[in-house]
């Protein structure tokens, strides 16, 4: 099993699903002496097996691979039906037209078939956490299980289910909150320093820290607080190495001192981004149903890159957003902390 505290540089690239997570920057954190990582979401089990063999070709050390837990709950129809009909303006002004609101288990199975053959170091888990059955199959083959939590009440959970450690995501993290359930204020949650002494109460599991992790001094008070290694991903958004397009790339830079915030607006699930039109326009309306609202805005989305028009974009990124600049993921993982040993 993959021993978080041995790392050799206490550091966790976020698992970026969409674009900006591609193999060479895992690939660069890896070399780097921190755990990189591959996002499984919104790929195909195929996919996932091609990137895995990529990535163990360019380096010999561990890394991780994420999977999306399906949502469980049910939809409103007819508040999917609203939203449609409020956004198609927005795809009528693009050119295109708004998506139909479907679900799907993200090839749930068949990753975790993948997942099992390949023997990965380590597999996360976000928007859940999977049955005990697949916890214990994954370590079986001497894979470490991480799931991502928000609250006291589902690290419980996820201990109870044999996860051999946790990532406490905090508010103040980029892109989707790895909450459990879909459901409350887009806002709701803790600080990361306050829920890893919340966390902390209910379990005796490693932890990695996620939220505001864009300078050594961030780091260093999350590992003061008791994590083992932290996460971090808008710091890694400007690295060659990612895959981050350049709408967002450009606001990034352009827009860093815009605020950013919490809303279901593009996915139908919280998500922090940097605010835009869209999301001051539609983020009250958008019903809490994942992934069936990032099914509908998708044509939007790809639209408004094509132009392009970052009003209509989402532009995922953290609290930290004012401390990212460009530069090579091997320097990201080098300011965020001092080596081990």
């Amino acid at each position: 099993m993959l021993d978080l505290a041995a790392l050799r540089r206490p550091v966790v690239q976020a698992p970026m699903a969409g674009g900006p997570g591609t193999v060479e920057l895992a690939a660069a954190v890896v070399a780097s002496g921190g755990l990189g990582f591959l996002a499984a979401g919104y790929a195909t089990a195929a996919a996932v097996r091609g990137e895995v063999d990529e990535l163990r070709r360019l380096v010999d050390g561990p890394f991780g691979v994420n999977v999306f837990v399906p949502e469980q709950t049910t939809p409103d129809p007819a508040a999917l039906d609203r939203y449609r009909a409020e956004l198609e303006p927005e795809a009528e002004r693009l050119g295109t037209t708004v998506g139909e609101p479907v679900g799907g288990d993200d090839d749930w199975d068949e990753k975790v078939v993948a997942l099992l053959e390949l023997r990965v170091p380590l597999v996360s888990f976000t928007f859940g956490c999977p049955p005990a059955s697949v916890v214990g199959a994954l370590r079986a083959t001497g894979t470490t299980v991480v799931v991502t939590v928000t609250s006291p009440d589902e690290a419980r959970i996820a201990t109870q289910a044999g996860a051999d450690a946790l990532c406490a995501q905090g508010v103040e993290a980029g892109a989707h909150r790895g909450s459990f359930v879909n459901q409350g204020p887009a806002g709701a949650g803790s600080d990361l320093l306050t829920l890893l002494r919340e966390v902390r109460t209910v379990t005796d599991r490693a932890l990695i820290a996620a939220g505001a992790i864009a300078r050594r001094e961030d780091a260093e008070a999350a590992l003061a607080a008791g994590a083992v290694a932290v996460q971090a991903g808008t710091a890694f958004l400007l690295c060659p190495e990612s895959g981050t397009n350049p709408v967002h790339r450009a606001a990034l830079t352009e827009r860093r001192d815009r605020p950013t915030v919490l809303s279901r607006a593009f996915t139908g699930r919280p998500a922090r981004g940097i605010v835009n039109r869209f999301v001051d326009e539609h983020a009250a309306r958008a019903p809490s149903a994942y992934p069936h609202v990032h099914q509908i805005t998708r044509p939007i989305r790809r639209a408004a890159l094509a132009r392009p028009d970052p009003e209509c974009v989402n532009l995922w990124a953290g609290t930290r957003l004012g401390f990212v600049r460009e530069r090579p993921a091997a320097e990201v993982v080098e300011d965020l902390s001092p080596a081990r040993g």
